[in-house]
């Protein structure tokens, strides 16, 4: 498969902490990456890093074989799409006004008509339709989620980075978004997703990611990485690896005490 992005040698810090060592990742087109890893790992940190949001201390960066900090920032909103963990907008925009804010990068290159087709598509997709007209601030946390993918969507980008997608939603709205980005992935793109629930990144994933402390303890297949072992290590927090009685896929559960007889 083809690096849409290239990550090497990245270190961050903030306040003078390090939050990021070393991480080596590549992100290809066709697939879906998931970052996982405990509270306080580099997830979110690292996604912003491959956004161009943050600008590394160390290493490169790179956004179709260019450093990122060459591409103008127009260039970077038609290749990549960042969803954050927060969606806030200061003012009651009706939701579908939202959603055409993602056609932005676009204005001059496509017409008034393709806008309008890719804004319905995208709430469409999203199950959020129905909340066009709503002001985005009267919305619940799940629909303002919803609304903020299909913003990202409708930008139609190559690369999308996905900060906790399914935090806020329910388990039929969660499945919906990681659907969406399996589609995205299918289509050519490249998906980069933080997640927390493992047994839904070993059901959606390709590849995983798994940090630790800012470092990145394993990359590779999704099977690979969610070694009980491996996992109980970094999580601090035993926890056992079962297969799927349908198709195998990787079914992670806490261990707990046994109560008492």
């Amino acid at each position: 498969m083809t690096a849409l992005l290239e990550a090497e040698g990245i270190g961050f810090a903030a306040g003078g902490r390090a939050l990021l060592a070393d991480v080596d990742l590549a992100v290809r087109a066709g697939e879906i990456l998931a970052l996982l890893g405990p509270n306080g790992a580099g997830k979110s940190t690292l996604l912003s890093v491959l956004a161009g949001d943050r600008r590394p201390a160390r290493g490169e960066v790179r956004l179709d074989g260019r450093p990122l900090a060459g591409h103008k920032p127009l260039e970077l909103a038609r290749r990549r799409a960042l969803l954050t963990q927060t969606h806030e907008v200061s003012f009651p925009f009706p939701a579908a006004e939202v959603v055409r804010m993602g056609r932005a990068p676009w204005a001059g290159r496509c017409s008034a008509a393709e806008d309008e087709d890719a804004v319905t598509a995208a709430m469409a997709a999203t199950d959020c339709a129905h909340l066009a007209r709503r002001p985005f601030t009267a919305l619940s946390g799940g629909e303002r989620a919803r609304v903020a993918l299909a913003r990202i969507l409708a930008q139609d980008t190559a690369l999308l980075l996905l900060d906790e997608p399914t935090a806020a939603l329910d388990l039929r709205h969660q499945e919906l978004v990681l659907r969406i980005a399996r589609e995205r992935a299918a289509a050519g793109c490249g998906v980069v997703v933080v997640l927390h629930d493992l047994t839904l990144a070993a059901a959606h994933a390709d590849r995983i990611a798994l940090l630790d402390a800012g470092r990145t303890v394993a990359v590779g297949p999704t099977g690979a990485v969610l070694d009980a072992d491996l996992l109980t290590r970094v999580y601090r927090h035993p926890v056992e690896v079962l297969a799927h009685p349908r198709g195998g896929a990787p079914i992670v559960l806490p261990e707990r005490p046994r109560e008492a007889d």
